[in-house]
């Protein structure tokens, strides 16, 4: 099955029908057949993107519950440690937590297809393995 890590631009897209990205993304999202996997550290990023909204939280929580969306903790001290020292690693291009949480899953899951709007960070950020990440929205 096809594994695709979810970043919070499109999920916030998604929801958001008048973000610019949207349509691009819905389109991609739901063509999509395979498992979405994500961390708390996106979830959390996203609900205060989408809170702005009176029904943002909600929607954004029924997307999680109807794509059936794998959310893995990565608040855990060792990961925080590990988290710290990628985004000072990549302190130039900025990467921020939510980022760094997504590296890390992809070298925990061996995948590296990424839906994401942040293509310079994503196009930059590398695996513990060194293995670039392929942005979904780019094919």
């Amino acid at each position: 099955m096809k594994v695709w890590l979810l970043d919070t631009g499109p999920l916030v897209a998604y929801l958001d029908r008048r973000d610019s990205a949207h349509v691009a993304v819905a389109e991609c999202l739901d063509a999509f057949t395979g498992r979405l996997v994500t961390t708390s550290a996106v979830i959390t990023e996203a609900m205060h993107f989408v809170n702005d909204s009176s029904e943002g939280a909600e929607a954004l929580v029924s997307f999680v519950h109807a794509v059936g969306l794998l959310v893995y903790e990565c608040t855990h001290p060792l990961q925080l440690n590990d988290a710290v020292r990628l985004m000072a690693k990549y302190s130039d291009t900025p990467m921020d937590f939510a980022d760094a949480t997504l590296v890390m899953l992809a070298d925990e899951l061996d995948t590296t297809e990424i839906l994401t709007l942040d293509r310079r960070g994503f196009s930059t950020f590398r695996t513990s393995r060194g293995k670039s990440f392929k942005l979904v929205l780019d094919n």
